[in-house]
């Protein structure tokens, strides 16, 4: 499906045979955390994580908006989600449809829509190449440039570009 970003492969984060099950599909490498699509700041106390209010005025400088933002997460019961790397990454989309539907699923994993290696879809049909009939559904929302999420990380207040994307930052 489409995200903010680019087409997605997404499903529920807070189930983890549905996380496995993207891993298999995707063939992605099982050391590779996923992005988490979520519908509000508040969403990030599903995962344990907690931010004080000096990150928060961070995280809000760049949400919603298309930067993937990387937290600690020191949960043993994630690790299904942060394969042992001890963080997560999440965004905030800023489409209020988008936003609407993390509300109604609850947050969302959401790899690119390829095979591990391959160039992300940039259309339904490219998706479907790559993916077949071993998804359960397909939206089509036309022609996406395959070009991700800005990725950072946030850790003591300091900000570190892991990777530029849709968005060009500079710290």
């Amino acid at each position: 499906m489409p995200t903010d970003t680019i087409y997605g492969l997404v499903g529920q984060a807070l189930k983890p045979k549905t996380v496995a099950r993207i891993y298999k599909v995707r063939h992605r490498r099982p050391d590779k955390p996923c992005i988490i699509l979520i519908g509000g700041i508040e969403d990030l106390k599903k995962f344990g994580i907690a931010v004080n209010s000096s990150t928060r005025k961070l995280i809000n400088s760049f949400w919603p908006g298309k930067v993937s933002i990387v937290l600690p997460c020191m949960s043993k019961r994630f690790t299904y989600l942060h394969r042992g790397t001890e963080t997560l990454a999440f965004r905030l989309p800023k489409p209020l449809w988008l936003r609407r539907l993390l509300k109604q699923t609850g947050p969302l994993v959401a790899p690119s829509a390829n095979l591990e290696g391959k160039e992300p879809a940039t259309t339904v049909r490219e998706a479907q190449k790559y993916f077949r009939n071993r998804v359960d559904a397909y939206v089509d929302g036309g022609t996406f440039a395959a070009k991700p999420s800005t990725l950072i990380a946030i850790q003591d207040g300091v900000v570190e570009i892991l990777r530029q994307g849709r968005v060009r930052l500079r710290v």
